[in-house]
């Protein structure tokens, strides 16, 4: 079966054992202290050009600032040349608590020597651009908006290109917004990339059971809205989908009508009620927030205790959820095969889409693009087991739960080619494939290095994951293998790293959390070179 698009144990006891290791503990900054931190990280860059590929022509802009425990900082940087974005040229800079040079995570090849000025007219570009989106992106409507001139540091030398955002309806229904980068002096075609990723009251869900719930009172009604998770809430579309403007920019986008009640009780477990599926998605929300916050201290999706919302009943039997960089939206499914998209780990998974976006950045193509697939599916699962919830227990298959005929999901991580698409180890050629059947060499890792190889259950489903190499792997626990994921997107991931980068960053993150040549760290590698990335 073909995966829709963009879809797809507490850790109290990890948490607890990091702490009393004295090894790591990483908090994001704020105030005085972080322009302090940053500035200081951008002076490094400068210093340390031959590392950090600064030159002339170039600025760079912190965006994000780590400190672990024992005073090290990781600044990440946004770079600019000649005033232009520099697309994978971020970095992130690393220091000791005194300020030394401890090295940089970057992509950049190689260094920036390139004229900014172009040769192809804009309004070439986005004549190249619209076409190959029609075909090869299954988009209808397109609207090209004006291009904007870029530098395109993805591929071995930087280049000057156009890039050029467009919006439409792929063909399942979903939002599309592609940005299509055009080289802007021989006018070649570089590449497309979606941008649209995808899935005190009580409620009865349609997959959960009965969940608490945190309303808010107004009058003598109950809006379905979380004052202490960052004001989240969740609204019926009802059948409603959004135009391309709302696409392309983020403005007309339809709201919907926010789920209110004369009393605390919402939905009634079944689809006869509207308010089930709303229960489902408010419930994977605050369980999301809750995930986050306990396994790595981050305040919400955006890290800054700002919530996102839901919508629901999205389109006519439209089967598919998708995140589009500010909020979730999911849609009913067919009812026949499938029935709303609201369960727990999609909700996990698309909300993780947004953690990436504001870490990372992790492009939406080639092998980053299966890697920012695969941080969804891992933490999205990672909810799932998180919520303990009997109703719903955690496993390692994706989307089961709303799976109305065989309950075996979109997607697995034990064994991710059992789905008849997706690949359990790499090849140079992953590059090519849809970003949610390339994930499967990262899902098919992390599933290695937390469980191994070795016949598992989970919910009653049997899992097997048999490796690339015939090696037997022994799993080190979910809950450690996700710290690791976790400090590696967010310390030393960035937009365009692959799988042999994220195994460098995986290996990094080891180090950091439990030592150099510990298990942990030699699990790492072991996994990696259990599904052919060494």
């Amino acid at each position: 079966m073909r995966t829709p698009a963009r879809l797809l144990t507490t850790l109290t006891a990890v948490l607890a054992a990091t702490t009393a290791s004295g090894l790591i503990s990483a908090a994001p900054v704020v105030g005085a202290d972080k322009d302090t931190k940053a500035a200081a990280a951008i002076a490094a860059a400068k210093a340390h050009a031959s590392t950090s590929r600064f030159g002339a022509g170039q600025a760079l802009t912190a965006t994000d600032t780590i400190t672990d425990r024992d005073g090290s900082t990781h600044v990440r940087l946004h770079r600019s040349y000649r005033g232009l974005e520099v697309v994978g040229g971020d970095l992130v800079v690393h220091q000791d608590r005194t300020g030394r040079w401890e090295g940089s995570s970057q992509t950049l090849r190689s260094d920036l020597k390139l004229s900014a000025d172009a040769v192809l007219a804009p309004s070439a570009a986005e004549s190249k651009a619209a076409a190959p989106n029609k075909v090869n992106r299954r988009i209808s409507g397109d609207e090209p908006e004006s291009a904007t001139l870029v530098v395109d540091a993805t591929g071995t030398a930087p280049r000057l290109a156009w890039r050029v955002q467009s919006g439409g309806v792929q063909a399942d229904g979903t939002p599309s917004r592609v940005q299509t980068y055009v080289d802007a002096r021989t006018g070649a075609l570089i590449r497309a990339e979606q941008e649209i990723q995808t899935a005190d009251g009580s409620g009865q869900s349609l997959y959960a059971g009965n969940v608490p719930l945190r309303l808010t009172q107004s009058g003598s009604s109950y809006q379905l809205k979380d004052p202490t998770r960052g004001n989240t809430y969740t609204t019926d579309l009802n059948g409603a989908t959004d135009g391309a403007l709302c696409t392309l920019l983020g403005l007309g986008c339809k709201a919907g009508t926010l789920f209110t009640s004369t009393d605390t009780s919402f939905g009634n477990g079944s689809t006869s009620s509207r308010e089930s599926a709303a229960v489902d998605a408010q419930y994977g929300t605050n369980v999301t927030w809750d995930f986050y916050q306990a396994a790595f201290g981050r305040n919400g999706i955006f890290g800054t205790g700002a919530g996102s919302y839901n919508r629901v009943h999205y389109g006519n039997k439209y089967v598919n959820a998708f995140w589009d960089g500010e909020k979730m939206t999911y849609g009913d499914g067919d009812g026949v095969n499938y029935g709303p998209l609201t369960s727990l780990d999609v909700a996990g998974h698309e909300m993780s889409h947004g953690v990436t976006e504001n870490t990372a950045g992790l492009t939406y193509s080639g092998e980053s693009g299966g890697l920012n697939e695969a941080t969804s599916d891992i933490f999205g699962t990672m909810v799932e087991f998180f919520a303990a919830n009997p109703a719903d227990p955690g496993d390692y298959l994706i989307g089961e739960r709303f799976d109305l005929k065989n309950h075996v999901g979109l997607r697995r991580m034990d064994n991710p080619a059992s789905d008849g698409n997706s690949v359990n180890c790499w090849t140079s050629s992953v590059k090519n494939l849809d970003v949610h059947y390339s994930s499967g060499v990262g899902n098919h890792f992390f599933y290695l290095l937390a469980e191994g190889s070795a016949p598992k259950s989970f919910g009653g489903v049997a899992h097997s994951s048999p490796t690339c190499n015939g090696s037997s792997v022994a799993g080190i626990g979910r809950d450690a293998a996700a710290q690791i994921w976790y400090r590696a997107l967010t310390v030393y991931m960035t937009s365009s790293t692959n799988y042999a980068g994220a195994r460098t960053a995986t290996l990094n993150a080891a180090r950091d959390l439990y030592g150099s040549g510990s298990t942990q760290y030699n699990a790492v590698a072991t996994a990696w070179s259990a599904v052919s990335v060494g």
